[in-house]
């Protein structure tokens, strides 16, 4: 994965002391299922919330590469902290990329870098299911004010947010599918939090249903119709992220297993120990799957400044990043892909540690890591993903499988 340096070796410092704060509270984050108070408190102070805001409002104009690399990093200590990271750090492009021309936008960008806020995203709701693509609530607007209310089965860490972006109608006429997402601080929005979070993995997201009501100032809405908003910036960074989140999981899984065959090297010098087999097949597909994120990262970040004027880009076609049907494709098997080969990487893990790995509080313990690479295939079903990925390729005559 991309280095996660933002300014050389000070941003590099500034990273491992968030992990070493995550991994030091990650089991009982896990075993208390409470949200990384901690974690998100060193995330504060190293000013890693505003990484991806430009440098001329205050953040550290970092990459979608960079902050993939550090999703990685995190989430190898604390997958909860990790996850909660990436999708504040979604939440982030879609204002970048999306709102910087309006003067509310641009100035609720500075807050983030200068304030820490978190963000949170209320995108499904009571009765769509998981259809980010769908709403049922819309946003009513007169004499420069909005309302709404939506009831959301999920909101990820919504009891700690300071911010929300709410996907709704545009109107109340509007098709469920003509959508917009407004910008909603704290003060402005009341989320009465209904129902637990007694999840089998991603314990600390804290991410329980709940009734949100908001008023505020129409300037809240972002300028751009949400479907564009979603397959410009939320999809395609969701998935990266989530990219980076998941290889972190199995890599600390795949790292924690390599320890254990040295530890078992040691003892019998000369020996190959009878798992090495399986920690090729794990690191296989760790290298797998990081090339390709790593590519479309690459490609995402040669064309995207996020908002920030100072980076040099190039056109879609010159950087090699997909278009239309081709990028929604592309995204969708890279999420099915690399969630099923994280779960192969960290259960060939566990099978190399063996009763070692399957018992938690030893130094090769990754049940917690087993538990949590799980969601991943839940997060926007992997069936509901094959099967409209599937009917995309039907749609497209691009060649397959060419070099």
């Amino acid at each position: 994965m991309h280095d996660p340096a933002l300014g050389g070796k000070l941003a590099a410092e500034r990273l491992a002391r968030v992990v070493a704060v995550a991994a030091a509270h990650a089991d009982s984050v896990d075993r208390e299922g409470r949200f990384p108070a901690e974690a998100m408190a060193a995330l504060r102070e190293e000013g890693l919330l505003g990484a991806m805001v430009p440098r001329a409002l205050g953040g550290h104009g970092a990459t979608l590469a960079e902050v993939a690399g550090q999703c990685q990093k995190i989430a190898g200590a604390c997958a909860s902290t990790g996850m909660i990271y990436a999708m504040h750090q979604i939440q982030v492009a879609c204002v970048l990329d999306h709102g910087l021309d309006q003067d509310w936008h641009h100035t609720f960008a500075r807050r983030i870098a200068e304030e820490q806020l978190l963000l949170a995203s209320i995108t499904s709701e009571v009765g769509i299911g998981g259809d980010m693509r769908s709403s049922l609530c819309a946003v009513e607007v007169a004499d420069g004010r909005f309302a709404l209310t939506k009831q959301a089965p999920t909101v990820s860490y919504g009891a700690y947010a300071d911010v929300f972006l709410v996907t709704a109608r545009a109107h109340a006429d509007a098709p469920q599918s003509d959508q917009v997402i407004v910008t909603i601080p704290r003060a402005d929005g009341t989320l009465e939090v209904t129902g637990s979070w007694d999840a089998l993995g991603m314990r600390g997201t804290c991410s329980s249903g709940g009734s949100f009501t908001a008023h505020g100032h129409a300037d809240q809405i972002l300028p751009v119709p949400f479907a564009d908003i979603a397959a410009d910036t939320m999809v395609p960074v969701s998935h990266l992220l989530w990219g980076g989140v998941w290889t972190g999981i199995a890599a600390d899984a795949v790292s924690r297993a390599r320890s254990f065959l040295r530890a078992s090297a040691r003892r019998q010098p000369g020996v190959v120990p009878p798992g090495a087999a399986r920690l090729m097949q794990a690191a296989g597909l760790l290298d797998m799957m990081q090339g390709r994120i790593h590519i479309l990262l690459g490609q995402y970040d040669a064309c995207h400044a996020l908002g920030d004027a100072e980076r040099k880009i190039v056109s879609t076609e010159d950087a090699g990043w997909p278009g239309g049907m081709a990028r929604a494709t592309a995204m969708n098997m890279l999420k099915h892909d690399v969630s099923e080969m994280c779960h192969r990487a960290v259960l060939q893990a566990l099978l190399v540690c063996g009763m070692a790995g399957y018992k938690n509080g030893t130094d090769f313990s990754v049940g917690r890591h087993l538990r949590d690479i799980l969601s991943a295939q839940l997060m926007i079903s992997n069936d509901r993903i094959a099967g409209n990925t599937g009917a995309l390729l039907l749609a497209q005559r691009s060649d397959l499988g060419t070099l």
